[in-house]
């Protein structure tokens, strides 16, 4: 029995239907409410929080298979002694649980406690008795193995138990120098993308009172009733979601031009090798920013050493179906991953082809590739499974949209895109995962500081679409300074096609019996390494000497060495300078919104 004065003699009940239970409001005159929003009815869901009158419960049905359900099953809201939650509770819907939506997730809890309810879904996770997981290859579900450096600017920014959770042993590397983007003199951090993933989520599977999760890819057509009882809905899905195009009128189109030379938007294909690679990290560091053709990111050795490739060579990522006999793009358009089998060929598991270049013998492609491998320190038995990436990048107009208004039975939502979702990045000067993570800390403490349990209006989110259009001009401004150069007339063209004309000239001086002059481009390329290394010695120590250097690159064909000299060094300069610090949108002596915000809304 719950007695008050907002509460009906027979306010509301819970009826079984089916595998699974309903609330029902029976018309009471203040209305019952779920997760924040009122309902006249509702599926409830473990974890739904429900308010009648001054009360607040969770609904815990540990088993829909039983036969009586009553309000005994509800217990008060908070754990171990925890009060229940002050005030309405912000109802918050994450689509896609990779790093980014974990992260807003993780972020949310720690920031709003019991004022918020979190439902993140994502349909490779499946259910393992009361925990959620991803799902395992057998499952469909290739995990991603690709080390990538998180900046300090925004793990620093992470919960404290978030941060202790993922930097345990030696989970994590710091492979790359102190640079803009490092904060309080910590290094940038090399973690695998599997581990983050399982980590977050193990960390989200202990908070189920506050974050529920749902191994089910988030379906917006089916969704659009519920959508409009939440109060947010944060986009999270990646560089092609199907959330973000079911609600294009909202956010509007994207434009390509602006990543456009001549017409043509530019895209870049790249081969992702993995590998594990002898060398030392101070040497990776060096031969990677040293030329524009290969880059290796690897967590002691072991990573992805990606290969950019020319228009021409993209067209030979292709599979074999062995048995019969047709081409398949797989590998290209999907992408898959083909892991090396117990005959030594890359077998795609999902579609059974094999990666065609490297079983003909006379591949010019297979040739480069082991060449790369070469560069790195690789043994060709190191190279373990092959895939590729098509990157690219779009200007998007807005971030932040009014999915549905505030009427007397919804409270209004806003919609948000985060991570590729938002902000698709080609991954070479690597900031697409500090991006994301960017994105959802500003999110987080903009909801933190807006929500007053009235529904939100434009200004509440000034300062995170701001800070998310600041990252979208740095982030994506470095990355295509990445994709192009300028040739000797200053006219602007793609890396892929300067390092194409190397290929092509030293096939016809081969064709013509000519040798390149290997000294020359030997010295040459030399004295570009001791340029990097003198500018990188005092942040990484432990550089390889002259000997070292020369002894290596001896290794190397000269057609190999020549096309690495014309592929050009990464472009530091303009990439560097100021990095995005979304901090000063939310310091202290910032305006907020339960300061002038909250007066405005009462004078209007």
């Amino acid at each position: 029995m719950i007695s008050g004065g907002n509460v009906s003699r027979f306010h509301a009940e819970v009826r079984r239907e089916g595998h699974g239970f309903v609330l029902y409001d029976r018309g009471s005159s203040n209305g019952t409410r779920v997760n924040g929003t009122r309902v006249t009815s509702h599926e409830l869901q473990p974890g739904d929080l429900i308010a009648i009158g001054s009360e607040t419960f969770r609904f815990e049905a540990a088993d829909a298979m039983e036969t009586i359900l009553d309000f005994s099953v509800l217990r008060p809201l908070g754990t171990s002694g925890t009060a229940p939650a002050a005030g309405p509770v912000l109802s918050v819907t994450v689509s896609g649980g990779g790093p980014v939506g974990l992260s807003l997730a993780l972020l949310l809890e720690d920031l709003m406690g019991d004022r918020v309810a979190i439902t993140v879904y994502d349909g490779r996770w499946t259910q393992d008795g009361a925990r959620v997981v991803w799902k395992s290859e057998g499952q469909g579900n290739v995990r991603r193995q690709q080390v990538v450096t998180v900046q300090s600017r925004q793990y620093l920014h992470l919960p404290q138990e978030v941060q202790e959770r993922l930097f345990r042993g030696d989970a994590y590397s710091e492979m790359w120098p102190v640079g803009p983007d490092s904060i309080r003199g910590c290094n940038p951090r090399n973690l695998r993308i599997a581990y983050i993933e399982d980590t977050l989520l193990e960390l989200a599977n202990e908070k189920p009172g506050r974050i529920r999760l749902v191994p089910a890819a988030f379906e917006p057509e089916e969704q659009q009733e519920n959508v409009a009882k939440e109060h947010v809905l944060a986009i999270c899905e990646g560089g092609r979601s199907r959330t973000r195009e079911h609600f294009a009128d909202k956010f509007g189109s994207a434009d390509k031009s602006i990543y456009s030379l001549h017409g043509r938007h530019v895209q870049d294909v790249v081969l992702g090798l993995r590998v594990k690679s002898s060398l030392t990290d101070p040497m990776t560091v060096l031969l990677t920013v040293a030329q524009n053709r290969f880059l290796l990111n690897s967590l002691r050795g072991r990573g992805f050493l990606n290969m950019r490739l020319t228009d021409e060579e993209a067209t030979e990522v292709i599979g074999i179906d062995p048995v019969r006999h047709v081409f398949e793009e797989c590998i290209a358009s999907r992408p898959c991953v083909m892991g090396r089998d117990g005959h030594g060929d890359f077998q795609c598991a999902t579609h059974s082809t094999l990666f065609l270049p490297a079983m003909v013998r006379g591949s010019a492609l297979w040739k480069r590739v082991l060449e790369g491998l070469t560069l790195f320190g690789v043994p060709e038995q190191e190279l373990s499974a092959v895939t590729a990436f098509r990157l690219d990048m779009v200007q998007r107009p807005r971030f932040t949209t009014r999915l549905h208004s505030a009427t007397p039975d919804t409270p209004g939502t806003y919609g948000f895109l985060l991570g590729d979702a938002a902000n698709a990045i080609h991954f070479w000067p690597g900031r697409g995962l500090n991006s994301g993570l960017g994105s959802a800390i500003s999110l987080a403490r903009s909801l933190n500081g807006a929500w007053k349990g009235r529904p939100f209006r434009d200004a509440d989110f000034a300062r995170h679409e701001a800070a998310m259009s600041m990252l979208q001009y740095r982030h994506k401004s470095r990355a295509w300074n990445a994709m192009i150069t300028t040739d000797e007339g200053g006219v602007s063209r793609p890396i892929k096609e300067k390092i194409a004309q190397s290929i092509e000239e030293s096939e016809a001086r081969a064709s013509e019996g000519r040798e390149p002059d290997r000294n020359a481009d030997l010295d040459a390329f030399m004295e570009r390494l001791r340029g990097v290394r003198d500018r990188l010695a005092p942040r990484v120590p432990g550089m390889p000497d002259d000997q070292t250097l020369r002894d290596h690159l001896e290794t190397l064909r000269s057609d190999t060495l020549r096309t690495l000299l014309d592929s050009g060094p990464w472009d530091t300069l303009i990439v560097g300078g100021e990095e995005v610090d979304i901090d000063i949108f939310y310091r202290p002596d910032s305006p907020s919104a339960s300061g002038p915000a909250e007066t405005t809304r009462a004078a209007s």
